[in-house]
């Protein structure tokens, strides 16, 4: 078993950094921005950076740490045991079963040292050729961890694109992948870095492997490995309290954070700490996304595996924010990443690059760049993803399968949009402890693309977007009874009330008090998302139903649903029929519906024409899903530049080429002042702008607290988008 003996997981000591003259050529295939080392500020300000981490609590106690060789310990034994095991039920020799061998190796933050308190574990079990990944380890192993008392929230997931086992094991979360090599004996010593272990083995397993491969790779590719490891730990925490923390949703995770910072300590060899997550912001505002970010020379094989190369494979073109793995096969890690979450990622860099020059001029402290971004005050309208299941041994998987795809809803409304309604998928999961059955929820913030007029009226109806990642969704495999999926709109102010810390919940402003903050005008809104200003008080622009305002403007357009609507009780939407399936609408407020005679915007409306829903005037037909292919983005001068402008096409960095290209990249990002920043305006929507819905409600009288409330409940679900 490879289990680090370091007290902080790292898998070994750092080495001593090169004498100067080397390091210009040592680290990287360019040449370091600065050699500069600190100065007596910087070695000060990286003190203070290292205690706010400590009291942050991001380092593990030593018991913890105990208890986490113990379980690594353990699971060695299991896997041991399980492959004698299945060596002789096969009926091969004695001294076969008796030199039968696993081997358990970690990788991702606990191999690169930088795990912290009751973080998973990432584990690779590769054990020999004659025991089968679907087979022998989803099924056999699978059973056997099932049966046993130390573990529990046992849930497989083989159809990943990495495949995985996750489960917990005395309360340490452990994510357990597995490779079969080309071996009928797995010796104790094994080298995974030996590119012999690649022979005869396929994809899925090489995706296996990529894990222990790339992390020490990367360890062996960085200065110095302990600045690297602070630093890793100290962009980790912000990318978490910014919201910016995960792969599967579509922004970055570990290893695509592990190798962005190991690239700026080749950039940056002899600074420290503080130093690096300053240069971080100031280099990466700067970058031009899709060049590819990589800490070596892509390198071929004549093992054939596909690698990134954007001259041979179209897909690999389409990447707008390439993150390359340094073992081979290099891959690119971040390809998770849509226009939607880099515009987020971007915006998030630029107040954290405000943020380090102020801590650099001493007029803020290191608490300020940690401030969490409060994503329920940057949007006026969200879709609400509800997830259901009988039990919470059901709603484990199920909600592992729903947030595996939640990407793919974020990519189908910037296609059928053409990228003028943007999402923000947020990654924390929220749960409603109120409900009787397993539920848990997910939120993505709504808004129209900044600085492009629409015309009055206009929508984007997204009902068949909806429809359709509810069909991909609903093709689970091992879909039971009681799963269920609520995709809905909410309002700011509709928010439920389980996702404010402590289930607090924003007292609602009373409609016809002009509240100072709400006030209309262009200087009011101004603000950066997520600074620490605005979290502190989200500038607002009055809704247009205030009291008082119908009377001086003229009455707002009517919604083109045809359908007498009459207001209603919530207990009135449900039960009829004998349980059948009700039609619901939210009343949307500044708009009077024909045939309304409701004073309430916030009431809930009964359908009582059965006609067919009228389009919006834009298509909804799915034709196939199609990515665009991205333009560079010329940070320096905030312009968009077309692939023609730009040299290199392929997107491929390699030898001089990269060199040069890098070089004239990132030196302008050393020298160029950040100090203006453009004004984010992500988090206002103009007040003629709103959302409607029409969906279906369907009371379940076996768990009717499973259903979501009125104001979220929905099926199939219209989205459409006012303009």
């Amino acid at each position: 078993m490879v289990v680090s003996g370091s007290p902080n997981g790292g898998s070994t000591p750092p080495p001593p950094p090169p004498p100067p003259q080397e390091q210009a050529n040592k680290y990287g295939f360019t040449k370091p921005i600065s050699l500069a080392g600190p100065t007596d500020t910087d070695l000060q300000r990286n003190i203070e950076l290292e205690k706010f981490l400590l009291d942050s609590g991001l380092y593990e106690s030593n018991e913890e740490a105990a208890t986490r060789r113990e379980v690594l310990h353990r699971l060695d034994q299991i896997v041991k045991s399980w492959v004698k095991q299945l060596t002789r039920q096969r009926g091969y020799t004695d001294q076969m079963v008796e030199d039968a061998n696993a081997v358990i190796y970690t990788f991702g933050s606990y191999r690169l040292g930088v795990h912290g308190p009751g973080v998973d574990i990432d584990t690779l079990c590769i054990g020999p050729s004659y025991v089968s990944r679907e087979e022998d380890f989803f099924i056999i192993l699978h059973n056997i961890l099932a049966e046993m008392e130390e573990v529990t929230e046992l849930q497989p997931v083989p159809d990943a694109h990495v495949p995985v086992m996750k489960f917990k094991f005395q309360g340490i979360s452990i994510d357990l992948l597995y490779a079969s090599v080309s071996l009928l004996v797995v010796p104790e010593d094994i080298d995974i870095s030996h590119g012999s272990v690649l022979y005869d083995i396929d994809e899925p397993t090489v995706r296996s492997l990529n894990g222990c491969r790339v992390a020490d790779q990367i360890l062996k590719l960085v200065p110095n490995v302990e600045h690297f490891r602070t630093t890793l730990r100290c962009l980790k925490f912000w990318a978490k309290r910014r919201g910016v923390y995960s792969n599967v949703t579509g922004f970055l995770g570990g290893v695509n954070w592990a190798i962005l910072v190991a690239r700026i300590c080749q950039l940056y060899p002899n600074a420290i700490p503080s130093m690096l997550v300053s240069r971080f912001f100031r280099v990466y505002t700067q970058w031009r996304w899709p060049n590819p970010v990589m800490l070596c020379s892509i390198e071929e094989n004549e093992l054939g595996f596909p690698i990134w190369d954007p001259r041979r494979n179209p897909r690999d073109r389409f990447h707008i924010m390439p993150i390359i793995t340094p073992a081979y096969p290099c891959m690119n890690s971040s390809y998770n990443v849509s226009a939607s979450t880099l515009r987020v990622m971007m915006e998030q860099f630029r107040y954290a690059n405000k943020i380090c020059d102020e801590i650099e001029l001493n007029k803020a402290q290191w608490s300020a760049l940690f401030q969490p971004y409060v994503f329920f005050e940057a949007y006026k309208n969200y879709l609400q993803v509800d997830i259901i299941a009988s039990d919470t041994d059901d709603l484990l998987p199920w909600k592992g399968w729903v947030e595996s795809r939640l990407r793919q809803l974020t990519l189908k409304i910037e296609r059928d949009t053409n990228g003028m309604l943007q999402c923000h998928p947020y990654p924390h999961e929220y749960i409603d402890t109120s409900k009787l059955c397993a539920h848990s929820a997910f939120f993505m913030g709504l808004q129209r693309k900044e600085g492009v007029r629409g015309q009055e009226g206009q929508q984007f109806d997204i009902r068949g977007t909806v429809d359709e990642f509810r069909q991909e969704i609903n093709m689970y495999v091992y879909w039971k009874p009681g799963m269920e999926i609520f995709v809905s709109h909410v309002r700011r102010k509709q928010l439920p009330a389980f996702v404010f810390p402590d289930g607090y919940k924003r007292t609602r402003i009373p409609r016809h008090v002009s509240h100072p903050a709400e006030r209309i005008g262009d200087d009011a809104t101004k603000c950066y998302s997520g600074s620490v200003s605005s979290e502190k008080c989200i500038k607002r622009k009055i809704y247009p139903e205030a009291v008082g305002r119908d009377q001086e403007k003229p009455e707002k357009r009517a919604s083109i649903s045809p359908q007498r609507l009459e207001c209603v009780s919530p207990e009135s939407c449900t039960g009829k029929s004998g349980g059948t399936a009700q039609m619901s609408i939210e009343c949307i407020e500044g708009v009077r519906l024909a045939g309304s005679t409701t004073k309430d915007a916030d009431c809930n409306c009964e359908i009582k024409s059965s006609d067919a829903l009228p389009g919006s005037g834009i298509s909804t037909d799915v034709a196939d899903m199609q990515i665009s292919e991205p333009d560079f983005i010329d940070s320096t001068n905030d312009r968009l530049k077309s692939r023609s402008e730009v040299p290199n096409e392929s997107g491929v960095v390699n030898g001089d080429k990269a060199r040069d290209l890098a070089l004239d990249c990132l030196e302008s990002a050393e020298t160029e002042s950040t100090k203006n920043l453009s004004n984010c305006r992500e988090g206002v929507i103009d007040t003629n702008q709103r959302l409607d819905k029409v969906c279906n409600f369907i009371s379940r009288a076996e768990c009717s607290d499973c259903v979501p409330s009125a104001n979220t409940q929905t099926l199939n679900c219209e989205v459409s988008y006012f303009i």
